[in-house]
């Protein structure tokens, strides 16, 4: 015999049935919302890392960077106050060297000056070249592109040269006018205490006559001691005592 269920009592079973089935359906799609939204998070999480790190890195750079540049712009200040140094001693000198030059000019024209006075009134050897010197340094003088060092140079170095002429033994070939009459002369120079000419074939002797201003004609016995001058002068015979007139100074 079999008995039978009621209806109503069946549907309840499986309505208590299926409760459990739609909690753990919930359930399930509850965890894989939470699941998406924590690898949602996550993936938040490692990009604001990798930022994070990114701007770690940059933070770095820059610091490293920032370090550079100021130990760049602390060795550039001492660059610049040294050359700012160096500029007002620049300065400096070219202030003194103005004055300098400001003060030697008057004394250089002087000297100049004083050197053409002497070459006029002084025993008439290398007339030509003694002038020319002069009128070089007259000209170096008015010069802009020649500092004040070179031209006192250039002034000292012509007088040396007239204070060597006074110390040594020269023969040279020139022209010689006397009476509007020229002639190719050699000039025998002694120091300065005496200038004697004597003509290419040796018929004619003279000498300069500092008082008379004047060229005046020797005697024939001082011939040879001039033509043997003139040889000791060009290094032809050896130094030897010469007999000849000298003039001397005017006190």
């Amino acid at each position: 015999m079999f008995l039978r269920k009621p209806l109503g009592a069946a549907l309840v079973a499986a309505g208590l049935f299926a409760l459990p089935a739609l909690a753990v359906e919930e359930t399930l799609q509850k965890q894989e919302s939470i699941d998406k939204s924590a690898a949602l998070s996550q993936a938040r999480i490692d990009a604001l890392a990798d930022q994070t790190a990114d701007d770690l890195q940059a933070f770095r750079t820059a610091s490293q960077r920032l370090e550079s540049l100021t130990i760049f712009n602390q060795q550039m200040a001492k660059l610049i106050a040294s050359q700012q140094t160096e500029i007002n001693s620049i300065q400096r000198q070219t202030a003194e060297i103005d004055n300098i030059e400001t003060g030697a000019l008057p004394l250089m024209l002087k000297m100049t000056d004083t050197l053409a006075d002497l070459v006029k009134v002084d025993v008439p050897f290398l007339k030509e070249e003694r002038q020319e010197r002069i009128d070089n340094l007259k000209a170096l003088i008015d010069r802009a592109d020649v500092t004040a060092g070179e031209k006192y140079r250039r002034i000292m170095e012509a007088y040396l040269v007239e204070v060597e002429y006074g110390r040594t033994i020269e023969a040279y070939r020139g022209e010689l006018v006397i009476d509007s009459e020229a002639r190719t002369v050699d000039f025998l120079r002694i120091g300065r205490v005496g200038l004697y000419y004597q003509t290419l074939d040796g018929s004619e002797t003279g000498h300069w006559n500092p008082q008379q201003k004047a060229w005046h004609m020797l005697g024939s016995h001082y011939r040879v001691a001039v033509r043997d001058g003139l040889r000791i002068a060009r290094k032809q015979t050896p130094p030897e005592l010469l007999t000849l007139p000298v003039s001397a100074p005017a006190k």
